[in-house]
């Protein structure tokens, strides 16, 4: 039986350990944060439909409101599922070589939680799809109550307004349900096409994940993640995943900024001291979002939302949504720029 790659048990326990502590709140604030953020969710969800015009067409649970050591223990969850057998594809029948030895599972557990415990303190809501099927929406009510504090943001409209966003990413992946699949696939060619030699590839991911622990800990690092894509077949997969993901933020935020001035009045200035706030940070917190990618991440949204807002423009929201079709009518890299090349590819007849 093959060793684990990633000692997931060890990753969970440093996640839990090294995860910063919330705000102080009482328990009937507690109590009120997590019926508060629920309410809001359905709130949201019928906001979300009426101006999106998609629907879900699947069955999912309800919101889970969690805290940073839950939100870890489930996307810990999550990655083993996703990785377990990916690993075990790419060594075939080899038996344990130097990647798959019990240190090295243990040191990759505990690089791997150390990145988690950081990302835990940030994320304030996510739609999670690698531990089931279609996925479950999370919010992380210390981090929602930390950030609105320190933004002096009203408590209403900024979990509204954290709602919207999450709830658009549940509404894509649940009114289109081929999109979890979709994405799964892309995950499993981007492996595919890795170098020859198992090994070696997974080498680099464990590489990888220990440049993000010491980023962590060196905000002088300079490598990137993005040093494990060395093929030109990756890069290509890549390149989807890249459109894709760019197209399911912008169009999160184009919906957050749509319905917005309509049932959150305070929108302009939460959206404007959030963006100030996302723009600063310490050496330690610009290093570590370089190496994480969410540098590229906010690129993406702006990127995302011109694009959602071009095609939306020439064609109407019912006219967006046909890059919902399948796979094929999602935006090309090179479209992403250009809604013009998109809109003569997908509706010919509007040229």
């Amino acid at each position: 039986m093959m060793a684990q790659f990633v000692d997931w048990d060890l990753a969970a326990a440093t996640a839990g350990a090294l995860g910063k502590a919330g705000p102080r709140v009482s328990y009937d604030e507690a109590t009120d944060v997590v019926a508060d953020l629920r309410r809001l969710t359905d709130e949201a969800a019928e906001i979300v439909a009426s101006y999106t015009g998609l629907r879900s067409q699947v069955s999912h649970p309800p919101v889970q409101v969690v805290d940073r050591k839950d939100w870890a223990a489930i996307n810990i969850a999550g990655l083993r599922e996703v990785v377990t057998p990916l690993v075990s594809r790419l060594a075939g029948d080899k038996q344990p070589g130097a990647f798959t030895d019990a240190i090295g599972s243990r040191l990759t557990g505990v690089q791997a939680g150390t990145v988690l415990a950081y990302l835990s303190g940030r994320v304030l809501g996510q739609y999670e799809v690698f531990s089931s099927d279609p996925g479950q929406l999370l919010l992380v009510a210390p981090n929602i109550v930390e950030v609105e504090q320190k933004l002096q943001a009203d408590s209403r409209d900024f979990r509204l307004w954290v709602c919207l966003h999450e709830v658009t990413h549940r509404t894509q992946f649940t009114a289109v349900p081929w999109m979890r699949g979709h994405f799964f696939g892309e995950v499993q060619a981007f492996v595919d096409a890795s170098q020859a030699g198992s090994e070696h590839f997974l080498e680099r991911i464990r590489r990888s994940v220990a440049t993000l622990s010491d980023a962590v800990r060196n905000p002088d690092s300079r490598v990137s993640v993005l040093d494990i894509v060395q093929t030109p077949g990756q890069r290509a997969v890549l390149d989807r995943l890249t459109a894709m993901m760019t197209l399911l933020e912008g169009h999160a935020e184009f919906v957050m900024d749509g319905v917005g001035p309509e049932v959150i009045p305070s929108v302009d200035q939460i959206r404007a001291r959030f963006n100030r706030r996302r723009e600063a940070g310490s050496p330690l917190e610009k290093a570590i979002r370089k190496l994480l990618g969410v540098d590229v991440k906010m690129r993406q949204y702006a990127e995302g939302r011109k694009f959602v807002h071009g095609v939306v423009e020439r064609v109407g929201m019912a006219g967006f949504n046909k890059v919902f079709s399948s796979p094929l009518t999602l935006p090309r890299v090179e479209e992403l720029g250009d809604p013009d090349a998109w809109v003569a590819r997908v509706h010919p007849q509007a040229g």
